[in-house]
């Protein structure tokens, strides 16, 4: 397979994929030259197969240089244009996850205790693998010490600061600057879409929950788009190509963001959900699209309130959620403002994460 791999590789692409020590740093691996340092129209003059310290080797001289490449081939076998795996994903679409509907995870909510997530690497890994594939993952006994939610996501990556700051504090306050800080219902919504980048990755550790009410949910809006593309695909098309401005203002900050409800990677695969009406500004569309848009965004709405689709549980000292905040929204049920409910919040991203569990598994972890 692997003559066939260089016969029928595109020229350009096999040579500037060449590993040796003149193309690529051998310390960083990262490549030592520009495009435009190649020849305009590089040819394969000649290739033999040779063997190699693991495994046989792909020998290719190139026309006009005289430049000489080895591919191994395995390499050759495993990227070769048009393989059996088709265009690999960076690990953010719905390519990528296992989506769920409130019942699929039934007898297998994704969590660890705090202790085995420090002191186990395969726990860690299994933990990070399920942010990454369901979106969420619950860890259980973690202290509940103030500030402790910083630690947690030192764990994996690094701290957002906001202008909320560090962490936020999710309980009544006297003068709220956001409906999170009352002891409101809040709908099935993603935190900050009028950020961007958006924080990726939201955590959300309890030191208190007394109060009589304040049960958490959470949707996979993934699964949610998926359905709706299903259903209504002109509703879908329209969501993920109508801009919506997302505002937030208080005393001390203004930012807007203009992206769509749901966003699709180049393949149209589901990259990110942002849906928050509490952040919706005002729609500047004509006419016609604006009543298309609507209608598409109630059907949305709808979908995402089905009760099937919405995994509720309550979060109870010690608990902390790490959630992936393009893909699950979160909501809660009214509480007392009266009792005692205090959770402490902070932002990191899902590229930190996703690089402690790539170390974690180079390092010899099995999940």
């Amino acid at each position: 397979m692997s003559s066939t791999a260089i016969s029928d590789s595109p020229a350009p692409w096999l040579r500037d994929n060449c590993p040796c020590g003149d193309c690529r740093d051998p310390r960083t691996g990262q490549k030592l030259f520009q495009i435009t340092d190649l020849p305009p129209r590089p040819a394969v003059g000649s290739a033999r197969e040779l063997p190699g310290d693991d495994g046989p080797v792909w020998e290719v001289m190139w026309e006009p240089d005289g430049h000489r490449s080895r591919y191994p081939a395995a390499w050759l076998d495993a990227h070769c244009p048009g393989g059996p795996q088709g265009p690999r994903g960076d690990g953010r679409t719905e390519a990528d996850k296992e989506l769920w509907a409130a019942a699929d995870l039934t007898g297998r909510l994704p969590g660890a205790s705090w202790d085995a997530y420090i002191g186990d690497r395969s726990v860690r890994i299994r933990a990070l693998e399920s942010v990454r594939r369901l979106g969420f993952v619950l860890l259980r006994d973690v202290p509940h010490r103030d500030r402790m939610v910083l630690d947690v996501a030192e764990t994996f990556g690094f701290v957002r600061r906001t202008n909320y700051g560090e962490l936020f504090e999710v309980r009544v306050e006297a003068d709220p600057n956001n409906l999170a800080f009352t002891g409101a219902a809040i709908g099935p919504h993603t935190d900050n879409p009028y950020r961007d980048p958006v924080p990726t990755v939201q955590l959300l550790h309890c030191l208190r929950n007394e109060a009589l009410g304040g049960d958490s949910g959470l949707v996979d809006g993934f699964h949610a788009a998926a359905l709706l593309r299903q259903e209504a695909p002109r509703a879908f098309d329209v969501l993920t190509r109508v801009p919506v401005e997302f505002v937030f203002t208080d005393a001390r900050t203004e930012l807007r963001a203009q992206r769509p409800l749901i966003d699709v990677d180049p393949l149209g695969r589901i990259r990110e959900i942002r849906f928050n009406n509490r952040s919706f500004g005002t729609l500047h569309e004509s006419a016609p699209v604006l009543e298309e848009f609507y209608a598409a965004y109630r059907r949305f709405g709808e979908l995402l309130l089905r009760p099937d689709l919405r995994l509720d549980f309550r979060l109870t000292p010690g608990d902390c959620l790490i959630f992936d905040n393009t893909r699950l929204l979160h909501a809660r049920t009214a509480f007392a403002e009266s009792g005692g409910r205090h959770l402490q919040g902070a932002y990191a991203d899902l590229d930190g994460l996703g690089s402690a569990l790539a170390v974690l598994r180079r390092e010899g972890g099995a999940a």
